[in-house]
């Protein structure tokens, strides 16, 4: 399983503020995409190709800066050329052509902006840049309206490529970067449209979502059991990671990441950022996208698995509170989890007032004790949370 960061020095618990650390955070990433844009934005490509990593992350740039090349690019002659149409088409055009450069095994996306900002001739209409990003979740279109006067042309140019770079990292999973120097009333409108599975999965129509590592969405396979790890990954650290593989040599079964889009005790997590947190995992592992908050409902979406967890999640498992402050009810809902050849591997952690708490220091009723195992602390310990990293993120502004 692939480690967090790699060989250009990023530090992924330190969140980037400048163009080039947030370029060099997305090249920290397998991701690997083509690049289109139209009137502004090759200030985004500066920045990605001055720092290390950059063949890692860009197939191919286009500057498309005719009517003729701009008609080639996405198939049509625009009636207006700074609109979201015009840039969801050259982004799917840029995708199609980074499937084709790739190989089978990245994750990949089309990457593309047109946008009109200030020239050497006076311009009645807004200045303004429509971006979007197409990959296997769908497509994002991010549109800005510039104050007039509130920038020169370079000024405008810089804040152009901030929104592409902004784009690129949500795109790969970056979680953390820096705000954008946003003046007056300007705002950036996002939009998503979903894919096909991920839209079903929104509508209650599919119970979960599976993104492989390469990237690509597929329904869940019948029969498969896991040693499934569940989180809010916000962001996934190295713990997650050596946790998931620690289970997965301890049990024999292969690793599966799941985030719950609605949570038993947080609050729901939409598609547009489940999306950021999910392509965090590429290249990593595979990741279900579900909405089963509850660990009986897990049971009945993977049954035959392993749920590995800290022991701070079996400590609420075991809580009659949960149950409606039922002890009755908690005991038949993990018979239930228990009856469908499912059970809980228990990591150890460190709590600032216990100290290292494991399994054995939990109240533990006899009639489901069978239900849990301890991971013992010479297969996994790693002291970190992702709630310390978001500390330290808001720590550096």
């Amino acid at each position: 399983m692939r480690p967090i960061g790699d060989r250009n020095g990023l530090d992924p618990t330190q969140r980037p503020v400048t163009p080039t650390e947030l370029a060099t955070a997305i090249h920290a990433t397998p991701h690997k995409m083509v690049m289109a844009f139209a009137g502004a934005g090759a200030q985004a490509l500066a920045w990605l190709h001055s720092v290390g990593g950059s063949s890692r992350t860009v197939l191919s740039a286009v500057d498309i800066y005719t009517p003729a090349s701009m008609r080639k690019w996405v198939g049509f002659m625009p009636a207006r050329f700074t609109s979201r149409r015009v840039a969801r088409a050259m982004a799917r055009r840029a995708f199609a052509e980074a499937r084709e450069f790739a190989n089978p095994a990245d994750a990949v996306f089309g990457l593309a902006s047109t946008a009109t900002i200030a020239t050497d001739r006076a311009k009645r209409g807004d200045h303004r840049v429509a971006a979007a990003v197409k990959d296997a979740f769908g497509v994002v279109t991010y549109y800005l309206t510039l104050e007039k006067d509130a920038r020169d042309r370079a000024g405008e140019e810089e804040i152009v490529s901030l929104v592409l770079l902004r784009a690129a990292a949500d795109a790969c999973g970056v979680l953390a970067r820096p705000e954008l120097p946003l003046v007056g009333a300007e705002r950036v409108e996002t939009t998503f449209v979903p894919s096909d599975l991920l839209a079903g999965l929104d509508a209650g129509e599919r119970a979960a979502v599976v993104m492989r590592s390469d990237g690509a969405l597929i329904a869940p396979r019948e029969g498969e059991r896991h040693v499934v790890l569940s989180g809010a990954f916000n962001p996934v650290h190295q713990g997650h990671l050596e946790l998931a593989a620690a289970a997965a040599r301890h049990t024999g079964l292969p690793p599966l990441f799941e985030l719950p889009l609605v949570n038993a005790d947080k609050a729901p997590i939409g598609l547009l950022e489940a999306r950021r947190r999910a392509q965090q995992f590429a290249g990593r592992g595979a990741i279900a996208l579900t909405r089963a908050p509850l660990f009986v409902e897990k049971a009945a979406l993977f049954p035959g698995s392993v749920f590995v967890v800290g022991v701070d999640t079996a400590e609420r498992i075991l809580e009659p509170r949960f149950y409606g402050g039922s002890e009755e009810r908690m005991l038949a809902a993990l018979q239930e989890i228990a009856a469908r050849g499912c059970r809980f591997l228990v990591a150890g952690r460190l709590d600032r007032d216990e100290g290292y708490k494991t399994l054995r220091h939990l109240r533990m009723p006899a009639a489901v004790a069978g239900v849990f195992e301890e991971l013992p602390e010479g297969m996994f310990r790693r002291d970190v949370s992702s709630s310390q990293i978001r500390e330290r993120w808001a720590a550096r502004g």
